[in-house]
């Protein structure tokens, strides 16, 4: 007895402190309008884009009067895509998978000295690679992170419902946009071709199949697909993204021969090594994986953990798509589980995980929504902000923590949606009117 009385008045102060007019402001993001929102992505796109300028300009040596001379050359991950279209056209693609003859193509593309880019894609990415290797490199390298981006704006303003100037200056703004331009890579592809799927996937499955299926070129992005459209009988998005995925897989055949698939297999079963030694740094990756791995576990234990995170994400896509919830609720799941499963997911592939975040948005105005998502997400488009930075100093594994927080506040909401069905369910089996079914939904 006397210990429950010395302990009351502290809860009793935390439960005020709770109720307090400004916590519960903050808590519900009713402070986090439209005009704070535009104001605030406005600015951190300008300074952003501020150390864009800055650091192209440096890796260029246009400071060297300031900063000295670099010590070797520098490059960007596209260089890798486009020496492997190089090397296809020059009737050699399999060389895109032998390190020596790789490295020699980003040379002759850049300069001698820089650091090795792995190429480590299907040779379905080749197909497009090969295409922009016809164009002068740096040519190629603006037309396709520029079209792919105009890609990613149009799906993610179709998705956001919403194509005014604010919802367009806070995705640009989206800071992961700027490691994905800056590194030259593919995320912007790989988000724009999911969110149309997600799009799709109800009104035109057979179209949301085509493009599920020309994933296939990062296929550990599309593990979790064939389980969700199985779940909700999307049987003929299923056999379009498989007849995609077939197409593709024969048509690298056809160009490419049987030993270019041979070369990458075989670069596929070496790829594990580089990624548990941290050539690869651990600070830029996304997944339960490289969490573990930054914060010292060893490559066992890494998988293990790695493994249940993927089986976790996998049954709670299946019973959300199972349960045919709404599609906001399930496209949000997916997104965010498709890079909390993947064995490897860096930093740029956080541009899918954005795509759950948008659905969530499109959405917030569902009983199934809590007030606090919004001030939730806001919190985590900071937290990816310097999310390598924390990685780097403080062994804090910001991507991987953001994109599993992400996954529970999906996870969260269709568990509230099933709630709420539950209620309408008993509601209608016992006939009540409107002013008996209240309590029961408030009580969930």
């Amino acid at each position: 007895m006397s210990r429950r009385l010395r302990t009351e008045p502290v809860n009793l102060a935390g439960a005020r402190w709770l109720r307090h007019p400004i916590w519960t402001q903050l808590r519900d993001g009713g402070w986090l309008d439209r005009r704070r929102v535009r104001a605030a992505a406005t600015i951190l796109l300008a300074l952003q884009f501020a150390g864009f300028v800055f650091i192209v300009a440096g890796t260029h040596g246009w400071f060297e009067r300031w900063i000295g001379p670099l010590t070797k050359p520098t490059t960007t991950d596209f260089v890798s895509f486009y020496a492997a279209g190089a090397l296809a056209n020059a009737g050699t693609p399999a060389l895109a998978y032998d390190h020596a003859a790789h490295l020699a193509a980003e040379e002759r593309v850049t300069a001698a000295g820089i650091e090795y880019q792995y190429f480590n894609y299907p040779p379905v990415l080749i197909l497009l690679c090969a295409a922009l290797a016809t164009l002068p490199y740096l040519v190629a390298f603006i037309l396709f992170e520029a079209a792919t981006l105009g890609l990613y704006v149009v799906i993610a303003t179709r998705i956001l419902a919403d194509r005014s100037g604010t919802a367009i200056v806070a995705l640009l703004a989206f800071p992961i946009v700027f490691w994905n331009f800056g590194l030259g890579q593919n995320g912007f592809l790989t988000a724009g071709l999911f969110g149309a799927a997600t799009l799709l996937v109800d009104r035109r499955p057979i179209v949301a199949g085509l493009l599920f299926g020309a994933l296939c070129y990062k296929p550990q992005f599309g593990i979790l697909v064939p389980l969700a459209l199985a779940a909700a009988g999307q049987w003929r998005a299923f056999a379009a993204a498989a007849a995609t995925v077939a197409v593709l897989v024969l048509a690298s055949l056809a160009l490419f021969g049987a030993a270019t698939w041979q070369a990458f297999f075989a670069a596929a079963g070496a790829s594990p090594a580089m990624y548990e030694s941290g050539r690869i740094l651990f600070a830029g990756m996304a997944n339960p994986f490289g969490a573990a791995r930054l914060l010292g576990a060893g490559p066992a234990l890494a998988y293990g953990l790695q493994a249940a995170a993927s089986l976790g994400a996998a049954a709670i896509v299946v019973v959300v798509w199972r349960r045919r919830l709404s599609l906001p609720t399930r496209a949000a799941t997916l997104a965010a589980a498709a890079v909390v499963a993947a064995p490897l997911a860096l930093l740029y592939d956080l541009m899918l995980a954005s795509i759950a975040a948008l659905w969530l948005i499109r959405d917030r105005d569902s009983p199934a929504a809590a007030a606090w998502e919004k001030v939730a997400l806001a919190a985590l488009f900071l937290m990816v902000l310097d999310g390598r930075g924390l990685a780097e100093r403080w062994h804090i594994p910001a991507f991987p923590l953001a994109v599993l927080a992400l996954f529970a506040i999906a996870g969260a909401r269709s568990w509230r949606e099933m709630a709420q069905r539950r209620v309408s369910l008993r509601a209608e089996q016992s006939n009540l009117g409107p002013r008996e079914i209240a309590p029961l939904r408030s009580s969930q």
